[in-house]
């Protein structure tokens, strides 16, 4: 089975106690991934997931550990210069932010064959990816 890798915005609704539906969600499509191993993500995921929830969800540092150290389970795409200069390409090509084009090729580079954010077009094919938006 593919790996499927997940934005930002997926975790970090997970554990936002206010995201009503998104939070229901997102809960879901994460225990599948767990479930059946098919979870991917990148340093970039981490490092901003960690960010957001400490700052604006005020989740403690301990607490937040416990879910990096959870997600270590997945597969991690850390990125190396040539991801970089692949990242630049993508831009261009699909006039997509940096951030944006960052996260679609660490999905490349693990092979994934969906990627779930809801900042990219349903549907928005790069290659072998595609994108979904899980509150659709």
């Amino acid at each position: 089975m593919s790996a499927e890798f997940v934005d930002t915005n997926i975790l970090v609704y997970s554990h936002d106690l206010s995201a009503g539906f998104k939070r229901e969600r997102s809960r879901e499509l994460l225990t599948r991934l767990f479930d059946e191993s098919t979870g991917a993500l990148s340093m970039q995921v981490l490092t901003e997931f960690y960010s957001v929830v400490s700052k604006r969800l005020g989740m403690s540092s301990d607490r937040a550990e416990e879910v990096l150290s959870a997600l270590s389970l997945w597969q991690i795409h850390r990125p190396e210069f040539a991801d970089l200069m692949r990242a630049i390409e993508l831009q261009r090509r699909y006039r997509i932010s940096w951030w944006d084009a960052l996260i679609v090729n660490s999905a490349l580079q693990i092979g994934a064959g969906i990627l779930w954010s809801e900042d990219l077009g349903d549907g928005q094919r790069y290659g072998s990816l595609v994108v979904r938006n899980p509150f659709l």
